[in-house]
């Protein structure tokens, strides 16, 4: 399976050059085990996506992975990282971010997504304003 079509190279690159906090575009996801990735951006390198990442170990992450890495890695049954052709991301990736937090892995259910999504408003209300 190709990891990315060019529409969504396109969409990871538009987002990496931009500022903001980005719906994520695209998941990733390990068909025989634990780990899952969640992008909203690419850098103009074509290689470098930036994200929330899940290796399974109760501590998801934000951070940079290389594309190349994770399309090279061979899994048992010669099985290979997939994208989630049914993904749809519908809140920024910090909303992601926090519930993964919560959760202790990345989660894609609504109550919690909106959960995060409250707090977080609650919490950007409660700041003073300039």
């Amino acid at each position: 399976m190709q990891l990315l079509t060019q529409d969504l190279r396109a969409r990871l690159i538009a987002n990496g050059q931009s500022r903001g906090d980005h719906v994520p575009v695209v998941k990733f996801f390990n068909p025989v085990g634990s780990g899952t990735w969640l992008f909203s951006e690419l850098d103009e390198d074509g290689d470098t996506l930036f994200g929330l990442c899940d290796l399974g170990f109760g501590c998801p992450e934000m951070g940079s992975v290389s594309l190349a890495e994770i399309a090279a890695v061979t899994l048992p049954f010669g099985l290979t990282i997939e994208r989630d052709l049914c993904f749809e991301g519908r809140f920024p990736l910090t909303i992601y971010a926090d519930a993964a937090r919560l959760c202790g892995g990345i989660t894609e259910d609504e109550v919690r997504l909106e959960a995060a999504a409250i707090a977080i408003a609650n919490e950007n209300s409660e700041l003073p304003q300039p």
